[in-house]
């Protein structure tokens, strides 16, 4: 296995108060929006609306854990610094359940845990995730963690998702480690017994033995929805990933050095592969070591001086002309960057500390801040309760003409003194509420418009907007979908009627001025 590995470990153990710091920012989220599979099955959001903390230690992630209201209260919790066994004890209280030696995730809903100031590296520390939904892990590096050894953490995978899981978005991460399984370590990225509804994007994964895996045995069959995009899998041996029955959408990924196999597709599985860059590697695809066989559908991909074995009874790669055997659909909408440039735009986006920036679609890249904000904390040492929630930032107002001025409205249903009409008005003192966190409001005219942008803004005093799609109101047809408000693009689309239907909430939501643009 041919390795070029520059990593120190840190063997520190010096233990750092237990102290989870709240900020003068509330409401804050992770950058962006949840893609792929995260954002299906009403979407990933995390704790958005939820109060801020800083946590410079284990102990004080899993404090700011412990001390929620409850194991459902929305939470962002920024860590900067490095996480490692000696600062990371287990933390008792009735909305967590906690572990030393692990960040532990467990029974516990709307977390979002995002690196930033000078980084968060997560040193021979595991992060498990058991039981949860609504995830979200953004911009953090965790290397080394091992399952056998000293220490020991997480059974040796970097990230581990276990028993009944839904909805986690991991982001902007670097996945190290420093060999494979005679060296101690198990695999960088694993999901198994009931995992669904998980994008992975902009993530490095390298210098390890197994890449991560959906589902842990030829039995072990029911996880799946899994989307892997923009992501970098260098000097790994072998599952990039491996699947085990479900679905997997994989694309816009750039393969270096797989010495010994792929993305391993096994047991019913189907995985649609596409617009990936594979280079300088073995057998990058297929069904492998088994003869349970899985199925993929390709387009679009590169395969640069890449070498393919003989087929055989327990290995069946699909190349060296691959060829789809199965078809796959996704119930989300995604844009393609052409194969040839995977690799300069992964280059650019992908692993943590690298300012979050995101591709196009157009062999481009996006403007974000170096690092997510870091605000000064108080002197507290507990969350506190956040303030009402204040109109979302927007990063820019559409140019042109809005487009709902003189239009008409309507929606599923408005809260008492709330108009749809209000949302129309070019004026943020009024807006409309649904009867509750979730409904529809539309904008709509006599004749066709064509729509590419729209633009949602909250006014203060209401719950934060989690999860939504965009619907072209005419056909029902999802043109898009995320979390939080502010502008928000999609494919230009001719229509009579456009819908944003808000999936959830942190509380009432209030919608001052829905806008609509041509671009």
């Amino acid at each position: 296995m041919k390795r070029a590995l520059a990593i120190s470990i840190g063997t520190g153990v010096v233990a750092a108060a237990a102290l989870a710091l709240p900020l003068a920012q509330a409401n804050a989220a992770a950058v962006g929006n949840a893609t792929g599979f995260a954002a299906a099955n009403g979407g990933t959001t995390g704790g958005n609306g939820g109060t801020t903390v800083r946590a410079t230690t284990g102990t004080a992630i899993h404090t700011a854990l412990c001390t929620r209201a409850s194991a459902s209260t929305p939470i962002t919790i920024e860590v900067e610094g490095t996480i490692n066994h000696g600062n990371t004890a287990k933390v008792s209280g009735s909305s967590c359940n906690t572990a030393a030696g692990v960040i532990e995730l467990k029974e516990i809903s709307n977390v979002t845990i995002i690196g930033v100031g000078g980084g968060a590296v997560f040193d021979q520390l595991g992060i498990h995730i058991r039981d949860s939904s609504n995830i979200i892990i953004q911009n953090v590096t965790v290397r080394n963690v091992k399952k056998s050894g000293s220490p020991t953490s997480n059974g040796g995978d970097a990230i581990g998702m276990e028993s009944t899981v839904r909805n986690v978005w991991v982001d902007h991460v670097t996945l190290e480690a420093s060999g494979g399984e005679s060296e101690g370590f198990d695999g960088l990225f694993d999901l198994k017994n009931d995992v669904e509804y998980v994008t992975l994007s902009y993530a490095i994964l390298r210098n390890s033995g197994r890449g991560g895996l959906i589902g842990s045995s030829e039995t072990d069959t029911g996880s799946g929805n899994i989307t892997f995009h923009h992501n970098k899998y260098e000097n790994i041996d072998s599952r990039t990933p491996l699947l085990r029955g479900g679905i997997a959408h994989i694309y816009n990924n750039h393969y270096v050095s797989l010495n010994e196999s792929g993305i391993n597709s096994r047991a019913g599985a189907r995985a649609k592969v596409d617009n990936n860059y594979f280079e300088d590697s073995k057998d990058v695809l297929g069904t492998f070591y088994t003869d349970a066989a899985g199925y993929w559908q390709v387009s679009g991909n590169i395969f640069d001086n890449v070498t393919w074995s003989s087929p055989g009874t327990d290995n069946n790669p699909a190349g060296p002309n691959p060829v789809s055997n199965t078809s796959v659909s996704v119930p989300y909408s995604y844009t393609l960057d052409n194969a040839s440039c995977v690799p300069s735009i992964v280059a650019l986006t992908a692993g943590a500390n690298k300012g979050i920036k995101t591709s196009t679609g157009t062999c481009s890249t996006t403007s974000q801040p170096s690092t997510p904000p870091s605000s000064s904390p108080s002197a507290s040492a507990s969350p506190s309760t956040p303030p009402p929630s204040s109109p979302s930032a927007t990063p820019s107002q559409p140019s042109g003409t809005n487009l709902s001025i003189g239009a008409g409205s309507d929606g599923s249903s408005k809260a008492n003194g709330t108009s749809y009409g209000n949302v129309r008005d070019a004026n943020l003192a009024t807006y409309w509420s649904p009867n509750g966190t979730t409904g529809d409001i539309s904008i709509k005219w006599d004749t066709a418009k064509t729509i590419s942008r729209i633009n949602i803004r909250e006014t203060s005093g209401g719950g934060a907007i989690g999860a939504y799609q965009v619907l072209n109101g005419s056909t029902g047809a999802v043109l898009t979908s995320g979390s939080g408000s502010g502008v928000i693009s999609f494919t230009a689309t001719s229509t009579t009627k456009i819908t944003f239907k808000i999936n959830s909430a942190s509380g009432t939501p209030r919608v001052g001025e829905f806008e609509t643009y041509a671009s």
